[in-house]
């Protein structure tokens, strides 16, 4: 493993004070790790081959926290995977494993205090996106580059939305998904609560005389 290589990597994507924290991690669990385009559905990855090095990939465009979270969140797939080969992906042996390689990062010298807070609750019990977590995705946010992007989770039932140059009306929440309809279409989608998407300004509520 070439130390220098990583830390010349990852200090434009995470924060400065957690890149030795992290490079230590590569050095002890060694994966084939790629920054890659943004995709919509996903921030990071972790996929293991037969006969392949296990493979870690995170999206470029992620702000540092971001990054820094996802990065740890595929780690934690990665050691779990190498301690007990076969379980629930978001199960409890991927929650603890997460809470104890995120714990040394766990302070105001990596994280801005408005994102740790929530991220300790967060940790407390962790899901499989940090979207599902409302508060934490909105501290995150304010540290991603200017755009005019929302989550879907802000919309109400009945706004229309864009995602991938299409437009969409938005319907009954499934868990952590809404059911959406393509207008234009009426074909029906399913997209995760906390998928970007355009959303243009909505007309005021005029009130009742």
């Amino acid at each position: 493993m070439n130390k220098d290589k990583y830390r010349k990597i990852l200090k434009d994507y995470i924060p400065k004070a957690s890149i030795e924290g992290v490079v230590a991690l590569f050095e002890k669990h060694p994966v084939h790790f790629e920054i890659t385009k943004e995709r919509v559905t996903k921030l990071g990855d972790f996929k293991v081959a037969q006969n392949k090095q296990p493979k870690i990939t995170v999206n470029y465009n992620l702000n540092p926290y971001s990054f820094l979270i996802t990065l740890v969140h595929e780690l934690a797939h990665l050691t779990t995977h190498n301690k007990y080969k076969r379980v629930k992906p978001h199960g409890v042996e991927w929650k603890n494993e997460f809470r104890m390689l995120m714990l040394p990062f766990l302070n105001n010298f990596v994280f801005p205090n408005d994102v740790l807070s929530y991220l300790a609750q967060y940790l407390k019990n962790p899901k499989a996106a940090t979207g599902s977590d409302a508060q934490l995705a909105l501290a995150l946010k304010k540290y991603d580059a200017p755009n005019d992007n929302t989550y879907l989770f802000q919309l109400e039932k009945g706004d229309q939305f864009q995602l991938k140059n299409k437009s969409f009306i938005l319907g009954n929440k499934r868990r952590t998904r809404y059911e959406c309809v393509e207008v234009g279409t009426n074909r029906k989608y399913v997209i995760h609560m906390n998928a970007e998407v355009i959303a243009p300004p909505q007309p005021p509520q005029r009130g009742r005389s």
